[in-house]
């Protein structure tokens, strides 16, 4: 089944808003067999929002839409969808009931803006909103579907998996399967990767086929089988994944489709070891991306953000004469740093390091973008030293990224 999204909102065209949800629609929609063909962002404009239903209509039966319906007046998706499927705006006194339950939970007044949301176009299925005050409205017209749903991720993810997606199933029950496998793979570029395993990709069945999603310095290898029995594909999967992974060997070091931190995590817990980092320019983004996973508390213990001197010197027992030599941008420096805090975490493994994120900072031989990474297992350290050469936001996740990579490359020796 193919599927289109249209996302409203002003917000998301001049880049003051990221589109986290059509990812979400997108993974959720393909696990049950349904692609999506197109994606398309409008502004709040009536002519734009109408023009943009009739063209995913004119290629799709299902159109999923997100956003433009807030209480102000620059949210006009209702009154558009009510000119489009005909019918006029009419108070529902569910959606107010819903409403005034939502703000007596919070403890809030509802205003005379809010209470507009219980107008609704007559000439939909009206689903009610438990996390939010603005109604689902699903929509047929010619065979055709249209589900409106909130631009509020937490609101669209609730109600696509308790309404929406269960609905969809029920009203279209054909649908083919699609099942993924996900490998991530190192110390291979996009193009040798690719040559390795030409003659494995041209042996593969019909119905699998290979993808490669690469990130510096990581490859990410998924197969997809597509069709009609589910069994003799997963079958066929497994039997492929299988002689992928008889390739490439050691070169994969996450068997599945994981985050850096989240393989790190799989790493760690495998071994039984735990981890502390310690950070100068990186600033908590390491520990930020390894506390986001679930559980990560059976190996992580925390961190020291030295971006001061001082810090490192009275905190990490940087020796100030190492400084003083080769500069706080050194191997020679993270390598303390490294020492020190597995030292005062009482931790196995430990992550330090100290770069140039820029925009300033630079100094002969040492440009923007330059970074110098430890890594520790017990007593031994690894150090090495990049250079990026881009934006403060991009090195900053670089430096993360590679120093995580850095980390497992290590552990899986």
């Amino acid at each position: 089944m193919n599927v289109e999204i249209i996302v409203i909102g002003d917000e998301l065209l001049i880049g003051q808003v990221t589109d986290t949800n059509s990812s979400w629609i997108a993974r959720n929609l393909n696990k049950i067999g349904w692609e999506v063909m197109e994606i398309t962002t409008v502004r709040d404009r009536r002519a734009e929002i109408i023009s943009a239903i009739r063209q995913s209509f004119d290629r799709v039966d299902v159109v999923l839409m997100t956003g433009g319906l807030g209480p102000t007046k620059d949210d006009i998706t209702k009154q558009t969808l009510c000119e489009y499927f005909g019918g006029k705006l009419i108070f529902d006194a569910e959606v107010q009931k819903n409403n005034d339950l939502f703000f007596e939970r919070r403890g809030l007044q509802m205003n005379d803006s809010t209470r507009t949301q219980a107008m609704v176009p007559d000439s939909c299925t009206v689903i009610q909103n438990p996390v939010g005050t603005a109604p689902i409205m699903w929509f047929e017209k010619d065979g055709k579907v249209l589900v409106s749903m909130p631009g509020v991720p937490a609101e669209m993810q609730r109600a696509m998996t308790a309404e929406v997606l269960p609905r969809l199933r029920k009203r279209y029950p054909d649908h083919t399967a699609i099942l993924h496998k996900t490998c991530l793979v190192k110390d291979f570029s996009e193009s040798a990767l690719s040559e390795f395993l030409s003659d494995f990709e041209a042996g593969l069945p019909a119905s699998i086929k290979l993808a490669y999603l690469p990130v510096p310095g990581v490859i990410r290898l998924r197969l997809t089988a597509r069709g009609e029995n589910e069994e003799i594909l997963s079958r066929q999967l497994d039997d492929s994944f299988s002689r992928l992974e008889d390739l490439l060997g050691k070169h994969i070091f996450c068997h599945r489709d994981a985050t850096m931190a989240e393989a790190l995590g799989l790493l760690l817990s495998y071994k039984g070891l735990t981890i502390a980092t310690a950070e100068s320019c990186t600033g908590g983004n390491i520990a930020h991306e390894i506390t986001l996973i679930p559980g990560s508390s059976a190996y992580y213990k925390g961190s020291v953000v030295s971006y001061a001197n001082e810090v490192k010197v009275q905190v990490l027992d940087v020796d100030p004469s190492t400084i003083e030599k080769h500069g706080v941008v050194s191997c020679e420096v993270v390598e303390q740093m490294a020492k020190g805090v597995r030292r005062l975490l009482k931790t196995d493994c430990a992550i330090a390091t100290s770069g140039i994120a820029g925009p300033d900072g630079a100094v002969p031989g040492k440009p923007v973008g330059t970074v110098c990474i430890a890594v520790a297992v017990g007593d031994r350290i690894v150090s090495r030293k990049y250079c990026f050469e881009n934006s403060r936001a991009i090195n900053i996740n670089r430096f993360t990224h590679t120093a995580l990579l850095q980390m497992i490359s290590v552990l899986s020796e």
